[in-house]
């Protein structure tokens, strides 16, 4: 199949196209005009440079294409809540409307488990309704669902959903390469107990999952919870990190609501439209650290056919030979 990958350019994106190239895909990349795309390059991926908020851009990047993964998103970054919007709901409509001009076979998007809200008291499968919390990220991944449901319903765009773990692996720098250069630092907390579990689940298998939920009939109009069923717990994880990159395990604990509520005065008092200033800590992360959070992904084991592969604790001994290497060789860039 000829496949557009949308967000190309960030660390999901460069395993997605990797993963297509190998088996024989034609992978067009689209990315932003000053993105570095070498590694996509020597992939053998074709580069197209635009911007999700131009419906043109996309338009011209979709002639010829089957499969659409739609990843393009603004996510971790502390950006004004109009740039989340732009592109997190704004650029997934102008890719529905191109892939519909298009006539692509199939449109997959890639969402977040996070829509469904945090610390719900009990695994969530995807008869759950959305109900992120009060964060611009999970609001507009919810929102963008929503836009591709309309699509797929008023105008019969082949479209899938997957809602994601939080995926790391080599080339992560936003959970994991964070994580390891705190534990370095000396700064890592245990937040609560440690005992609830992190959804974290290796990147490959997410892009797995993907590329199933690209080829299968099945899949169209359904949306698929991509994730692990055997996730490992806060203080497992942190503990692991630091065994695998030399550091020490993280011995301060903080109780969750009050850093909960530390999180909300840090947000309020950092203007969101100054992305030079980041909050000491944010709701999002407290939740995400310090909450239970796990998935069913019953449906997309009988539907798709989709079996992890990779268990958390060996990602992060994968994940760990990358961010080793790229410690003692700062120099270095990675897909």
């Amino acid at each position: 199949m000829k496949a557009l990958v949308t967000g190309a350019g960030g660390f999901v994106g460069y395993h997605l196209a990797a993963a297509l190239v190998a088996r024989g895909d034609s992978v067009r990349a689209f990315a932003l005009p000053l993105e570095n795309m070498s590694s996509i390059e020597q992939l053998g991926a074709e580069v197209q440079r635009g911007d999700v908020r131009n419906y043109e851009d996309l338009a011209a990047a979709m002639q010829d294409i089957d499969v659409v993964f739609h990843l393009a998103a603004i996510h971790g970054l502390w950006r004004p809540r109009q740039e989340y919007f732009a592109v997190n709901i704004g650029g997934t409509e102008n890719a529905c409307k191109a892939a519909l001009a298009a006539g692509v076979r199939r449109f997959v998007y890639t969402s977040s488990w996070t829509v469904y809200g945090m610390d719900l008291g009990k695994p969530v499968d995807e008869s759950f309704p959305l109900n992120p919390i009060q964060d611009v990220y999970t609001e507009t991944k919810a929102e963008a669902e929503k836009v591709i449901r309309t699509y797929s319903t008023r105008d019969h765009l082949p479209a899938v959903i997957v809602r994601a773990g939080t995926m790391f692996g080599p080339g992560d720098r936003v959970n994991f390469a964070r994580m390891a250069d705190r534990l370095r630092e000396g700064k890592a907390i245990i937040i609560g107990s440690g005992r609830n579990a992190v959804p974290f689940v290796y990147v490959t298998d997410v892009v797995d999952g993907m590329i199933l939920a690209a080829t299968n009939q099945q899949a169209i109009g359904q949306a698929y919870n991509l994730s692990t069923d055997q996730p490992v717990t806060q203080e497992q994880l942190w503990k692991a990190i630091a065994v695998e990159t030399g550091a020490k395990p993280p011995r301060l604990r903080v109780p969750y609501f009050p850093l909960l509520l530390l999180a909300f005065l840090a947000e309020k008092a950092v203007k969101a439209d100054d992305p030079q200033r980041q909050p000491l800590v944010t709701r999002l992360g407290v939740k995400l650290f310090g909450s239970d959070n796990r998935q069913v992904i019953d449906k997309a084991r009988r539907e798709l056919g989709y079996s992890p592969k990779v268990a958390v604790l060996d990602g992060v001994r994968l994940t760990a030979k990358w961010y080793n290497q790229l410690s003692a060789t700062p120099q270095r860039t990675s897909g």
